[in-house]
């Protein structure tokens, strides 16, 4: 019979959320990092050019591992979604020091190549147009937004 594999509270928490977000690439804030996991950390240490390594090194719940500092978001969220991933920004939503148990994290952002309004990603110097059609039985609707000027 297989052993379970021991899994701890943070990584259940990352887990509970990976789940929610299944083709994002989940930025998990970890203290004073955003961290990433298994096929997740192998991605972002490819395509950012980041150390990967282990967490829980030689342990039941050894997994991949790849991370920055939260203040490098700026820096590396652009070459995330121009190399086409989806990212979803996880946030600790509480401070660590008025809790004693795990803390409270949620996804904050969805940054997505499509759909992205950061200034650090939208082409600058160039139009970048948002289209939205509506279409009803005896109705049809189409507008187009710059969001780079906000013009309609």
């Amino acid at each position: 019979m297989a052993k379970e594999k021991k899994v701890t509270p943070l990584m259940q928490q990352y887990n509970a959320i990976k789940i929610k977000y299944p083709g994002a690439l989940l930025l998990f804030r970890v203290g004073d990092f955003y961290e990433t996991f298994g096929e997740d950390a192998i991605k972002a240490a490819q395509i950012l050019g980041i150390v990967l390594t282990k967490r829980g090194n030689g342990s039941e719940s050894e997994t991949a591992l790849a991370g920055f500092p939260h203040h490098s978001l700026e820096t590396y969220l652009p070459k995330l979604v121009r190399a086409g991933q989806r990212v979803a920004i996880c946030d600790q939503l509480e401070d660590p020091k008025t809790t004693k148990t795990i803390v409270k994290r949620g996804v904050t952002e969805l940054v997505t190549p499509g759909v992205s309004y950061n200034d650090n990603i939208v082409q600058q110097k160039s139009n970048n147009y948002l289209a939205s059609i509506f279409i009803e039985k005896e109705r049809i609707g189409i507008s187009f937004l710059d969001i780079s000027t906000g013009e309609f």
